[in-house]
């Protein structure tokens, strides 16, 4: 058997998620358990914090990165005891890290992670840092899953792929096996949604876009918000993060609007709107002939948001569920196919995808027992 731990915490910074699946058919992997486990207030503020520049950034960030490996410790056990597996069994587990800073342009990106102290605490070799290597060639380190979802969603192009996480990113899948698999970020998922109703409403998130719902998208606002931001209009390579989507961002958006007139639930229904017409204006702009998206992450959880998308796409838009992955499965199998891939020497650094000179092998090994090694 070939079994992978992959583990995922994303922008939004809430909790992590993990699968251990088996990779015996690599192209078809089968998932033996999940698991979901919500990040503590407190590490998800330590994070959010070291999003910019601060006080003592080493020694929080350091200390981030062990509590982080903790909880990924938790959830591995956890995973390893739902699927009756113990840890000589896995050959590895891919641990992608909290990404706090993110610069391709000036060379560097930051994921907060302590794999070595993973790989101590479960005996389980650990694979991470996936971004550095692509970054050295040249490219953006993002997004890191176009040639996963081109292993696991092929069969069913042309589509496109769509996570919606904290970031939205597509992945383009063409029928005509010769054309290289294209992806590119395309602005703020559930970022900026996230940080409105946080803001004012003291929630971590509009559980079913409930709160959104409740106002009026601005079609002004909306205007004002696509037109003024020029990231929006790069063409592909191109990656993003909270370093530019942030309340900041928002704030500054809002005052140069006026926004007078407009309650904040207008601002959160609006903010739908914008995550929606971001990607679509992305997509439609590389990929015009698109006829389905499939969509995972959370936000495909949001039926408010998934309204928005299929309005804007004009297409079939549908969960990743309904052809046989589960949406909040993706993140996480996407990182233990990254182990897999690591493993078995396969670049999944696209240059079609991130600009890079070269494809490149993505991630680090940190082993685990030394008796276990192969």
């Amino acid at each position: 058997m070939s079994y992978y731990i992959g583990l995922m915490s994303g922008t939004s910074t809430d909790g992590v998620d993990g699968v251990l699946a088996d990779f015996s058919r690599p192209m078809q992997p089968h998932v033996l358990s999940s698991v979901s486990l919500p990040m503590s207030p407190s590490l998800r503020t330590a994070f959010l914090s070291l999003n910019d520049p601060g006080d003592n950034e080493l020694d929080r960030a350091a200390r981030a990165g062990l509590q982080l490996a903790a909880l990924y410790a938790q959830a591995c056990a956890a995973l390893m005891q739902r699927a009756g597996i113990d840890a000589q069994r896995v050959r590895a587990i891919g641990a992608h890290g909290q990404t706090v800073r993110h610069d391709p342009a000036a060379g560097y990106t930051i994921q907060i992670n302590a794999p070595a102290h993973l790989a101590e605490r479960t005996g389980v070799d650990v694979i991470a840092d996936f971004r550095s290597r692509d970054i050295a060639a040249g490219g953006q380190g993002a997004p890191l899953v176009p040639a996963f979802h081109q292993a696991l969603f092929g069969a069913q192009a042309p589509c496109v792929v769509l996570n919606l996480g904290g970031i939205a990113n597509a992945t383009l899948l063409d029928a005509d096996a010769q054309h290289p698999v294209r992806g590119f970020d395309t602005g703020p998922a559930n970022v900026l949604l996230d940080a409105w109703i946080t803001e004012k409403k003291g929630l971590p998130f509009d559980a079913d876009g409930a709160w959104a719902r409740t106002g009026t998208s601005s079609p002004a606002l909306l205007a004002h918000l696509l037109a003024s931001e020029p990231w929006l209009s790069l063409p592909p390579p191109k990656s993003t993060g909270r370093d530019m989507f942030n309340s900041a961002w928002l704030h500054n958006q809002l005052q140069a609007f006026g926004s007078q007139g407009l309650s904040d639930a207008d601002i959160q229904a609006t903010l739908v709107d914008f995550t929606a017409h971001s990607a679509a204006q992305a997509i439609l702009a590389q990929a015009p002939a698109t006829q389905e998206v499939l969509v995972c992450g959370g936000g495909a959880k949001n039926p408010c948001l998934m309204a928005a998308l299929h309005k804007a796409m004009n297409c079939a838009v549908r969960p990743t569920s309904e052809v046989g992955v589960p949406v909040e499965w993706v993140e996480a199998l996407a990182f233990a196919w990254l182990a897999w891939a690591h493993d078995e020497g396969l670049p999944a650094g696209l240059p079609a995808v991130t600009g890079a000179a070269h494809a490149t092998i993505l991630g680090c090994r940190y082993p685990g027992m030394a008796e276990r090694r192969k």
